[in-house]
């Protein structure tokens, strides 16, 4: 393989409080941490580790939505990633736009494997990787924790997460891989590399220059915080349990 595509995505913090807007559009984003998608940076961690097996040349971070956004492909590249590409917009963007600017992306650059993460930790909509495989028409596989490259035969044999275990896919590249958790474990940026990242390129485009109308097609209509949890109770017996199981729950 000449080349890895890897999507990165700016989210907030997983260890940031989230807040609900006391209008209830959408969660507070004012001075909230935000950093790279948990699964992003897992995608970039493995197209590393192919790009250092010398089974790929290049590792392209690329990155959609506000300025802002640089901050992580600057971290995608501090991590070891070869440049970037930046799709500048403060549209909202949703899952078929990104995946429709993806796609442009993909004709324009021609990589060998495109690397994403199975979702994002602020919406969990889960469409992205499937989304741009539709309309690439490249083979996907979805949830990845083993990817191996059979470099020889441009095949790549994918152990994916089902709900009843393992599943085993060989796919033609190029193709679509989303990674899971258990695929890899990141590696930190050292302050050597976080230093040379300030130097490796990023391309600024626009959705306009990719031709591609990134309306929202999707409108929220309300959010609100999940129901605080109640105390639980003791009970003095099993038939005490069942009754409340029951007549008060209503599960049996």
């Amino acid at each position: 393989m000449k080349k890895i595509l890897v999507a990165v995505k700016r989210v907030i913090d997983y260890n940031a409080r989230i807040r609900v807007k006391p209008d209830k559009s959408g969660v507070e984003m004012t001075n909230v941490k935000m950093s790279m998608n948990p699964f992003c940076e897992i995608a970039v961690e493995e197209a590393l580790r192919l790009r250092e097996k010398k089974l790929a040349e290049e590792v392209l971070a690329v990155s959609l939505g506000p300025k802002a956004c640089q901050d992580q492909l600057r971290t995608a590249l501090a991590m070891g990633a070869d440049r970037g590409i930046h799709v500048l917009t403060d549209v909202e963007l949703q899952p078929l736009a990104v995946a429709k600017l993806l796609a442009k992306i993909t004709e324009k650059e021609a990589p060998d494997l495109l690397m994403l993460g199975k979702q994002a930790i602020d919406d969990d909509q889960n469409q992205t990787g499937q989304m741009l495989a539709a309309l690439l028409r490249w083979p996907q596989a979805t949830f990845a924790s083993k990817v191996e490259i059979d470099a020889a035969q441009r095949q790549a044999v994918v152990t994916r997460e089902i709900d009843g275990g393992l599943e085993t896919l060989r796919l033609r590249l190029p193709a679509v891989v989303t990674t899971d958790l258990r695929l890899n474990e990141p590696r930190y940026a050292t302050l050597p590399n976080i230093m040379k990242a300030k130097k490796k390129p990023i391309q600024q485009l626009t959705p306009e220059d990719l031709g591609v109308d990134v309306t929202p097609r999707l409108q929220t209509v309300r959010v609100e915080e999940p129901p605080k949890r109640k105390g639980g109770i003791m009970v003095s017996s099993i038939e005490e349990l069942v009754d409340k199981l029951k007549n008060e729950a209503k599960v049996l």
